[in-house]
């Protein structure tokens, strides 16, 4: 399900007993694994950065185009990259709350995450103006780094024992509410969100895009995205040696306002002479030229929705060994629109803006069961 556990977190944290079931914990913990990328649209790119040539290829999740010229359409006619790459300046600080009763137990806490990226790369040979309309030459074509931003999240959990179903029965409700920090919601925990479109479901018909923010091309700052995600489930025992659960939660993803739009302002410019790029045309994974057929289509940074549904049988003969079989149920799809259908063909933009036929869908699902053997020591 979705749900913001990440198992082996680096941390240090002290947890205070205040009394009457009441306790209170504060933590600071490695950030690493509760990134998701900031969003680059380039896939492969050999440049040449001043007078250095630099192959740029295998860099998908790292070089994120930023425009530094203009002409006096407003179009791009210059750019640089800014690197996206994350650092570990910062770890992530979290705080809860917790309450404990033989009834049960309700817990609320909150977490900080810092965004940061690395310097902007820039190019030579610029005219025209910058995005602020001021007078551009390849001695002022820069611009400042991208300002950290600082992602946040908060979650409540409760859980309701239920023995007057059975001994060891339990209700579990838990939702959770991020901005720039997705993987405290968990939606991209069940196809990997430590990528920016994750293809972990084989077969799917269209790839999520998971990513903490992205970087405006004009302004270089970064747009924080939000989601959300509830998680029910229910355990029951059978008898002291089998025991059941059923599951379901439902999750969002949403980015910033107008940052779809944003990215495509230069999707697809080719640099004109004196870039030092050549021809090479950049944003092959991005979202398209707004206004076009294929901006409309493809599924790149569109708001997505999750919703799965389980439940198993475990059996365990002797303590800390579990066996047993679980049936998961997944869909996945857009929050409005459609996408291509991407399972069997991959489109490119100039065949959907040349108006051939293409499928496209609003969601895709998947089925999926497992038998399991584990043993706890």
């Amino acid at each position: 399900t979705s749900g913001s556990d990440v198992y082996s977190t680096n941390l240090l944290a002290y947890t205070a007993t205040l009394g009457n079931g009441f306790s209170a914990t504060l933590s600071m913990e490695d950030p690493s694994f509760r990134r998701s990328p900031v969003y680059a649209p380039t896939a492969a790119l050999s440049a040449t950065v001043g007078n250095t040539s630099t192959q740029i290829f295998g860099q998908a999740n790292s070089l994120i185009p930023v425009v530094l010229g203009v002409n006096a359409a407003g179009q791009p006619i210059g750019f640089g990259f800014t690197d996206g790459i994350q650092r570990n300046r910062m770890p992530d600080f979290v705080g809860v709350l917790r309450y404990d009763q033989p009834w049960g137990s309700a817990q609320l806490s909150a977490a900080v995450h810092e965004i940061n990226t690395g310097n902007v790369i820039t190019q030579g040979g610029f005219l025209g103006t910058n995005s602020a309309g001021a007078a551009l030459t390849a001695t002022n074509a820069n611009t400042a780094r991208t300002q950290s931003e600082y992602g946040w999240a908060v979650q409540g959990g409760l859980k309701v024992n239920a023995p007057f179903i059975a001994p060891g029965d339990a209700f579990y409700l838990q939702g959770a509410y991020a901005e720039g920090a997705q993987m405290y919601t968990g939606n991209g925990s069940y196809n990997g969100s430590y990528s920016i479109n994750p293809t972990s479901i084989e077969g799917a018909s269209f790839n999520q895009n998971f990513s903490d923010a992205t970087i405006n091309p004009f302004t270089n700052q970064l747009q924080l995205s939000t989601s959300f995600s509830v998680i029910g489930s229910f355990l029951h025992y059978w008898s002291p040696e089998w025991r059941s659960a059923v599951f379901a939660s439902y999750g969002e993803n949403t980015f910033g306002a107008g940052a779809r739009a944003a990215q495509g302002a230069y999707y697809g410019f080719v640099p004109t002479t004196g870039t030092n790029i050549g021809s090479t045309v950049i944003s092959t994974l991005g979202v398209g030229t707004p206004g076009t057929r294929f901006y409309a289509l493809n599924g790149n940074l569109r708001d997505t929705y999750m919703l799965y549904a389980g439940a198993n049988l475990i059996w365990s003969p002797v303590k800390d060994l579990d066996i047993g079989v679980e049936g998961i149920y997944a869909q996945y799809g857009v929050q409005n629109g459609r996408v291509l259908d991407t399972q069997k063909f991959n489109y490119t933009a100039a065949y959907v803006n040349a108006g051939n036929p293409v499928k496209t869908i609003t969601s895709t699902d998947v089925f999926q069961a497992r038998f399991r053997v584990q043993r706890d020591f």
